[in-house]
């Protein structure tokens, strides 16, 4: 299983950016798919942005769309969530996960469709 550690969190204002890291350990980490999702307090965990083992493809929740984009750099090891135009509404704990099984893109929007998990980095936005 590997092993996911984010980083990157803060304290922000409203309309700010922030850029989000994922480490992850394996020397497999090129062949799969990793997501980022985020939970509020009380609320479900969401999904947020999806990118293909290649990087070649990428699946955003429509609230981030305009907003968010989601990079990888396999050399590193690392997947980014870089965040424009925060909003208090953005206000999560951020997790990254990898989808080392294999999916479809149109299911990494779902949260089983994912093997390893990181602790997560909360994100606050202050409005």
């Amino acid at each position: 299983q590997v092993q996911l550690v984010e980083s990157g969190g803060g304290l922000v204002q409203a309309g700010a950016s922030l850029r989000l890291s994922c480490a992850a350990s394996g020397r497999t980490f090129s062949s799969y798919a990793m997501g980022w999702f985020r939970q509020a307090p009380g609320k479900e965990r969401e999904f947020v942005a999806a990118i293909s083992w290649s990087g070649g493809r990428t699946y955003y929740a429509d609230s981030v769309k305009d907003r968010f984009s989601i990079s990888r750099d396999n050399a590193k090891n690392t997947v980014y969530l870089h965040m424009n135009s925060l909003k208090p509404e953005d206000t999560a704990v951020y997790y990254c996960a990898a989808n080392q099984s294999g999916t479809s893109m149109a299911r990494t929007s779902y949260y089983t469709q994912y093997d390893s998990w990181g602790q997560g980095t909360q994100v606050t936005v202050s409005s």
